[in-house]
Order: structure tokens, then sequence, then C-alpha cells
């Protein structure tokens, strides 16, 4: 019995589930094969932390394989300039220069920077989450662009992208959250000229969940990269500390995990998403590990994570598969989003699980 719970520590399905996906691809061969893109990005950013918790050399060399086979020896790469996705991967150059130091990170990493110079924007200076999604700000968006512009902040002295994210938040905040619900909108569209937007508030019309798992996982990662002694950082725990507490009204009794749409479990059609539900376990077992919320809520995060287990992983000897990922997904309203597809070890999901685990790992070690 001791053996057991040994083995299926958080460590251990965060282990298994990269061991997987590196047996099954190659860096190059990680879907959307051969691009830089956030799916990747966010896999590989939880494969970096398992990284650093074990030492183990085989993840190092899987993620800087993966931006080798994109980046030349100039620093020279492909990524869409139209987009905040395309920032996101670009947390993983800054663990691959501190290590290496070759200024080839440090090139990839200041072409990234610059596109801040140029998206477009709202009429507050909101960015645009796309090109093609004009005057729309999407919640996602402040995970593929804050935590980056921090870390280049601090690491390249530009203290002014500081003021620009908390900016960014500021408006994705104003815009898009409910304050009935403590939670937030999808999305939000200035001109209110989409088919989606609610009249009056321009807002989304439902709360998806991995767009909000998103922006607590942003939130609480970019209270670290503040400066110590900024005085937005007790905001933003004061953030965290409300939305955890909003949440976790919306936890499934039964089985610990949260809804496609969030405040809808009881809406015929809505399903229990897996990366979603990572990311929330993710945002509540860090306020814990802080100390900014209540220690109580870690048996939020046990049900959860048992959950996740119980419901949502297929175990076999040498691999492991979590179902229910919502593939990518745009705004739409209610049946747009139950009606999407759902996948296995969609790299979305994978990469949420993968950040949880080692999150919960320490709340439970």
């Amino acid at each position: 019995m001791g053996e057991r719970v040994e083995v299926t520590t958080p460590l251990y399905w965060a282990e298994k589930l990269c061991d997987t996906l590196m047996t099954k691809f190659t860096p190059e061969e990680l879907p959307p094969a051969s691009s830089w893109h956030y799916h990747q990005g966010v896999f590989l950013c939880g494969m970096m932390r398992v990284w650093e918790k074990t030492k183990n050399d085989q993840y190092f060399q899987y993620v800087k394989k993966y931006v080798d086979n994109l980046i030349d020896e100039h620093g020279n790469f492909y990524f869409r300039r139209d987009e905040l996705d395309s920032i996101q991967a670009g947390l993983l150059l800054y663990p691959l220069y501190k290590k290496t130091g070759e200024a080839k990170y440090k090139i990839a990493a200041e072409k990234l920077r610059n596109l801040y110079n140029t998206i477009n924007k709202t009429s507050e200076g909101g960015f645009w989450h796309k090109d093609k999604y004009p005057y729309q700000m999407w919640l996602d968006g402040l995970y593929m662009g804050g935590p980056f512009a921090l870390h280049y902040a601090s690491e390249f002295n530009e203290p002014e992208l500081v003021d620009m994210v908390i900016h960014q938040e500021a408006l994705m905040r104003k815009h898009t959250k409910d304050e009935k619900t403590g939670l937030y909108y999808h999305g939000w569209d200035e001109l209110g000229e989409t088919p989606w937007a609610k009249a009056e508030t321009n807002t989304a019309p439902e709360f998806w969940g991995r767009a909000l798992g998103w922006y607590g996982l942003a939130v609480i990662d970019m209270i670290d990269l503040l400066p110590e002694d900024h005085p937005k950082r007790l905001e933003w725990i004061g953030v965290i500390q409300d939305l955890v507490v909003s949440l976790t009204k919306f936890q499934d009794k039964d089985t610990g995990l949260w809804y496609q749409v969030v405040d809808k479990g009881s809406y015929e059609g809505n399903w229990l998403e897996s990366s979603a539900s990572c990311l929330f376990l993710y945002t509540i077992a860090k306020a814990v590990n802080k100390q900014y919320v209540n220690a109580e809520l870690a048996e939020v995060v046990k049900k959860g994570f048992q959950g996740l287990i119980e419901n949502k992983i297929e175990e076999k000897d040498q691999s492991v598969v979590i179902k229910d990922i919502c593939i990518g997904t745009s705004i739409g309203v209610f049946d747009y989003y139950i009606t999407r597809e759902r996948s296995e070890n969609d790299l979305h999901g994978a990469g949420a699980f993968i950040l949880a685990c080692m999150e919960i790992e320490k709340l439970f070690s």
C-alpha cells in the first residue's frame, strides 16, 4: 500500500505524461509540427517545471531541441506577427538562455518583445487578440503576452513593460469581469459588432473554462514576476483571492472538476472539461502554497486532483492519457462551447495537467 501512494504522487503523473508524449513525438513533431506555437509552449513550460524539480536532463534537452529546430544561430525564426499567441512559447527562451548563454535565445526574445510595439490596440490601448479579431480583447491573451513581458522587463531592464502588462490586466478585468459571479467572460468586443457580443456590455456571452483558467494562471504567475516592493502585488493577490472563492462555488460536488461553461453545470449538454479543471487547480494550489488564501482550500485541490485521476486519466504500463480536453476554441454562444470536439492528450490539456501536478506536488509533499 505504501508503494502505491509513493508512485502516484502528482510528480509521478507529470513525469509519466511527459514521457508518454516524448515517446510519441520528436520535438519537431509536436503538434502543430515544426511551428512556433503556444500549444507546444504550454506543454513544454510544464516540462521545464518537471526538469527544475527532477534535474532529469532529458526534459531540458527535449525542450531545447524543439526551440533549436525553429530558431537559427542568428536568432531568426518564423512566427505570426499579428497575434499575442505567438509570444507565449517565448517563455522557453529564458531558461535556455540562462543555462547555455547562447545569444540566439536573447535575440529571439527581443524579436518577440518587439511585437508589443506593432500589435493593434483598442482605443484604451488594449491589445487585439489577433488581427482577424479586430478590437477584441480575449481573456486568453493575458497569459499569452503577460508573463513573457514581465520576464523580459526583469532580465533586460525594461521597467516600462511592467506598466504595459499592468494596463492590459486592468483593461481585461474592467471589461470582462462579472461582479455577480466573480467570473470573467471569454472576451470583449470594443465595437460590439460581433454576433456574440452582449448588448450594452459587448462582452462574450459565456464564462468559458479554459480562458478563465489562462487568466488565473497569468495573474498568479505574474505576481511572482513583479518587483518585490511593487504596489500592484497586493491588488493582484486580491484578484486571486476573489477568483479562488468564485471558482470553488462552481466546483462539481461529485467529481471536484469544473464544467466547459463554468456556471452552467446543470444545463443539458455541458460537460466536465479537463484543461480548465487543471488550470483552476493550479491557481488554487499556488494560492494556498503562497498563503494568499486559507490553507483549508487545499481540500478543494485534493478533491479536484483525485477527480481528475479517477475520471479523466487512463493509465497503461508505458503511457498515460488525459481525456476530455476541449480543442482550440474561439468565442461563441453556449451551444458552440458544449459541442466543441473533445480530444485526448491535446497539448492544451497535457500542459495544464503537468503544471497543475507540479504545483500540487508542492502542496502535498
